[in-house]
């Protein structure tokens, strides 16, 4: 018998539309991210998003092992997704998962339309995505760590991915579902777009919703997309600014 059980709350919104955590249906939780927080790694990342903690690590472009998995005309790109043991009130057993398996997938094929991989023959590019901490929408906070990670490890792309999630509770459509929501509420739907051409590469959605439902929560994930964006383009031109004031004496 699991020594944590889950409690379904009273009321997952209210009819004025406020959530479980006091946000309106279009606010996002509070995010914070950061590049460079591993040494040893070619680009890192570190995003902080409601409950979430995810850290991102790139490695590459590096030789492939085994050498049988090389491409002679592009670059492998590969991702691990992989939840801490310690990362849910439950203690998780280690090691991979159906669902790490699956999210490893997700991520990748996320981030693959992005790069340059014909610039890298014959190499690979190695994506590792750790959820220490796990608070609903783990999917998109990994899409958009490790795409920092990726511009932090000056690999060529085409532009940053960024992600958020979209869902349903009632009859209200909401931006970035929170634990409750994505527990208990009736749809999912996280998505991810590489923004300089506005190419969706990631759109996935559990649950049911109208046509009517499905458009807004398409727009509402947008515009959630949007602002994680800009806080990534932030969170990549902080360390030159803060270089750029020690300099200057600032």
């Amino acid at each position: 018998m699991p020594l944590y059980v889950e409690k379904k709350p009273e009321r997952l919104i209210t009819e004025e539309g406020v959530r479980t955590d006091g946000r309106l249906p279009h606010e996002i939780r509070p995010i914070r991210m950061t590049v460079g927080v591993l040494e040893r790694a070619d680009g890192s990342a570190l995003v902080e998003w409601g409950g979430n903690r995810i850290l991102a690590a790139v490695f590459g472009p590096r030789e492939v092992h085994p050498k049988h998995l090389m491409l002679p005309d592009k670059a492998l790109v590969r991702a691990r997704y992989n939840m801490a043991p310690f990362s849910t009130p439950e203690r998780r057993r280690p090691g991979p998962d159906r669902r790490s398996v699956e999210l490893s997938k997700v991520i990748r094929e996320a981030l693959k339309p992005a790069i340059f991989v014909e610039n890298y023959p014959g190499a690979v590019i190695d994506i590792f995505v750790e959820v220490l901490r796990s608070d609903a929408g783990t999917r998109v906070a990994g899409v958009t760590a490790a795409s920092l990670a990726l511009a932090h490890a000056g690999i060529a792309m085409r532009g940053l991915v960024a992600a958020c999630a979209a869902g349903r509770v009632g009859e209200f459509v909401v931006c970035d579902p929170n634990h409750d929501e994505d527990m208990w509420g009736e749809a999912d739907m996280p998505m991810a777009m590489m923004m300089e051409s506005r190419k969706i590469t990631l759109l996935q959605i559990d649950g049911p919703m109208t046509p009517e439902q499905f458009e807004e929560a398409l727009n509402m994930a947008k515009r959630g997309i949007e602002f994680v964006y800009e806080l990534q383009k932030e969170a990549l031109k902080r360390p030159y600014v803060l270089v750029e004031r020690r300099i200057r004496g600032v």
